[in-house]
């Protein structure tokens, strides 16, 4: 076999088995960044919600089954975030205002949560919510004060906290929607909060019959 034939052969194992780590890499060729393929990793897996005692912006105490029967409109926050948390909550007010009032409250509520329970105890959370008009019951911030149980849904959902020395974090961002029986059902992305409402309008004027 002369050179220019090896090399011919070495280019194309190259590039088969390059493509091959691609089309895994990027969950068929589907996604093309990690934060893709791990958005569509969960809408096939759909996770539950799961146990998790909240503290609210008002000091109250309860488990995610405060909100049964109810559609949850969702983000990941902390209050002392200097980046994108605060176009996160700008654009979850957008939506918020996007949806007929008819169904907030009754059909849908909106929830910010704090995965820095440390510093975002009840009085920072309430001040917080001022910032963009939550009303604190149909659009509520709140805590997990349980280490595990914040762990454990913040993994359920494929959100990645990763906390610096100087008490900051680095994350990734999205509307998370999630259904009535506690089963996320959309992973939105958040610099769309048009698109976002109209997905949810969608989804509460189909079920109610338009």
């Amino acid at each position: 076999m002369n050179n220019s034939r090896r090399h011919i052969i070495s280019v194309l194992i190259v590039c088969f088995f390059g493509s091959l780590l691609f089309y895994v890499g990027t969950d068929g060729f589907t996604a093309f960044t990690a934060e893709t393929a791990r958005v569509n990793q969960l809408m096939k897996q759909q996770p539950q919600f799961p146990e998790v005692t909240f503290e609210d912006n008002s000091g109250r105490m309860y488990p995610f089954s405060e909100f049964e029967t109810k559609y949850v409109f969702i983000t990941f926050m902390y209050t002392t975030c200097t980046s994108v948390c605060w176009q996160l909550e700008m654009n979850m007010a957008e939506v918020y205002a996007r949806i007929p009032k008819q169904f907030i409250g009754n059909d849908i509520v909106f929830l910010s949560i704090s995965f820095d329970p440390e510093t975002d105890d009840p009085a920072t959370l309430n001040q917080y919510k001022n910032y963009f008009k939550s009303d604190g019951e149909t659009w509520r911030m709140a805590r997990i004060p349980n280490q595990e149980e914040l762990d454990r849904l913040l993994q359920a959902f494929g959100v990645i906290v990763i906390p610096d020395e100087y008490g900051n974090f680095a994350h990734n961002s999205a509307f998370y929607f999630v259904d009535r029986k506690g089963t996320l059902q959309h992973v939105m992305d958040f610099t769309k909060p048009k698109e976002a409402a109209a997905t949810v309008r969608t989804i509460l004027e189909n079920e109610k019959g338009g």
